[in-house]
């Protein structure tokens, strides 16, 4: 029983142009910079608090 057939004309001619530019994924396309702030009603111990809570319910 063979794994399927093998044509020898598929593997070859396979060039891959690289030297488009464009083709490629810009991972830096939507960079920013700059800062975020996050104001909130609740203090710090209040929220870690409710975390210690959430916790607690969970086990």
């Amino acid at each position: 029983m063979g794994f399927g057939s093998y044509d020898e004309s598929e593997q070859q001619n396979q060039e891959v142009n690289t030297d488009d530019k464009d083709s490629g994924v810009d991972v830096h396309e939507n960079d920013h910079e700059g800062e975020i702030t996050f104001d909130a009603d609740t203090s710090t111990d209040d929220l870690l608090n409710q975390l210690e809570t959430i916790k607690s319910n969970d086990e």
